[in-house]
């Protein structure tokens, strides 16, 4: 029976080589071993949690396809990643927190039966649901800073008031690749931890979507209705916009929030934009998500993207000193997974290499991932140097003299803040530029923080000497 499931997982390889291509295969599945099988569990070992996140993320549907060709419909899979650390090695075990078709039949099958069906008979309280949370979703997983510190204080609140309704519905809104998904589910298990009674439900709008469609040709929408109404104490919908245009599935939604939100049930939503900017639903369902908070999600500032990265290396025993972390926290701007997948592959590189992390590795690396502007030069000292002065009014040279003169000093420092967060350069590296002391550079880079906070004039001068420096970087 062992040696079963090992040739049927190795014709799942051979599928999904076929369907990845070979560079792509040796990186992300050569490394999987399938180590058990048990009760239609597939366990794989795969070599980080990384390794975990890109199978749930880019993988999940082309696995659910091959593994249910192979094992079967009702399979499920799971992973398993050692980790090391000390004198001890330790094994941790991660849910394929992914849902396929059979998920949205198994509701509905749960819909079809009687409202009865899901009261026990000897004490008439409701069965308990699959909540589909991810459990590394956590909020001890979750990195704070000051840019994303409004929104985690709002969703850890619901978390730890879920029957009071100061922020009910909590629509939560940004780019893509920000953490909105990690941020609500970390809401719902925070709840399941403090009441594991609780009836917590995380879903994709899509799979919404499917399951009001399976209602539809089943005729079973009042029921569908009714299931949500009845069975959920907290809703997680994530990824709201894939409801634009979809006008029954909105008309089914409206039903659902005016019973949940009018029985004090706590309604969570995520999307990539406002609810004004959402096409094709009725006016009165937009001004029900705006009855509670709207709060943004922005993208990670620098001081947030060092903090992620650091986590992240730590996390997966990958150990990045301050120069490649400022590197990186530097020139990938766009999101967190952006970030990820910078760690994901210079952990991944140096391991084929058999080398040890390095700048120049590092590099290598976000050639090709990072993103850049096109018709854009990267940003450096110079380029700086040159829009501070002109903002105010200095010639370049006195900035590298000893003088104190507050304007002088004060461009100095803004120097140091936006070397630091545009470039790849490191605390020591813009001293010795600047012939200050490293400490000297770490001050000016933190009163310009805190200032920036509170002095309109410091947040004038850096808006505008960051919007020159963009324009000689397109030069």
């Amino acid at each position: 029976m062992n040696r079963d499931y090992q040739l049927k997982w190795n014709k799942c390889l051979d599928i999904i080589r076929d369907n990845v291509g070979e560079e792509c295969f040796k990186t992300w599945f050569t490394p999987a071993k399938a180590i058990r099988y048990e009760d239609n569990r597939l366990t794989l070992a795969l070599p980080t949690k990384f390794f975990v996140d890109e199978y749930e993320d880019r993988f999940i549907n082309l696995l659910a396809s091959v593994l249910r060709k192979e094992f079967g419909p009702d399979i499920c899979l799971g992973y398993e990643v050692e980790v090391i650390g000390g004198d001890k090695n330790s094994t941790v075990h991660y849910p394929s927190t992914k849902r396929s078709n059979a998920v949205d039949t198994k509701f509905m099958q749960q819909m079809q039966r009687p409202a009865s069906d899901f009261l026990k008979k000897s004490d008439a309280k409701a069965v308990e649901i699959d909540p589909q949370l991810n459990p590394a979703m956590t909020f001890e997983n979750y990195c704070i800073g000051e840019s994303n510190k409004l929104p985690y204080t709002i969703a850890h609140y619901i978390a730890e008031n879920p029957n009071k309704s100061d922020f009910n519905p909590f629509f939560l809104y940004g780019a893509v690749g920000v953490g909105k998904t990690h941020l609500i589910q970390a809401i719902g298990i925070r709840i399941k931890e403090r009441n594991p009674r609780a009836r917590v439900l995380f879903m994709a709008m899509r799979q919404f979507q499917n399951m009001y469609v399976n209602a539809v040709l089943n005729k079973k929408v009042p029921v569908f209705i009714n299931w949500f109404q009845q069975e959920v104490d907290v809703l997680l919908l994530d990824d709201l916009q894939e409801i634009s245009g979809k006008e029954k599935t909105a008309e089914t939604l409206f039903p659902i929030f005016n019973h949940m939100h009018h029985n004090g049930k706590q309604l969570v939503f995520t999307c990539d934009r406002r609810p004004v900017e959402l096409d094709g639903i009725e006016d009165r369902l937009i001004d029900r998500f705006k009855w509670g908070v709207t709060e943004e999600l922005p993208k990670p500032d620098y001081a947030l993207r060092r903090e992620i990265l650091k986590f992240k290396a730590r996390k997966n025993g990958l150990a990045l000193d301050d120069e490649i972390i400022d590197c990186i926290a530097s020139a990938a701007t766009g999101s967190v997974r952006e970030l990820e997948g910078i760690v994901m592959g210079v952990l991944t590189r140096s391991i084929t290499l058999n080398c040890p992390v390095t700048l120049e590795l590092t590099k290598e690396v976000m050639r090709h991932t990072v993103k850049s502007a096109p018709g854009t030069k990267p940003v450096n000292f110079d380029m700086i140097v040159d829009a501070t002065a002109e903002y105010y009014k200095l010639n370049p040279d006195v900035i590298f003299t000893k003088s104190r003169v507050r304007d002088i000093a004060d461009a100095r420092q803004v120097i140091m803040y936006l070397s630091h967060d545009l470039t790849g350069l490191s605390s020591s590296a813009i001293g010795a530029k600047l012939n200050r002391r490293h400490a000297t550079v770490l001050h000016g880079i933190t009163a310009v923080q805190d200032r920036i906070k509170y002095a309109k004039e410091v947040q004038d001068a850096v808006t505008s000497i960051r919007a020159e420096i963009n324009r000689l970087a397109k030069l």
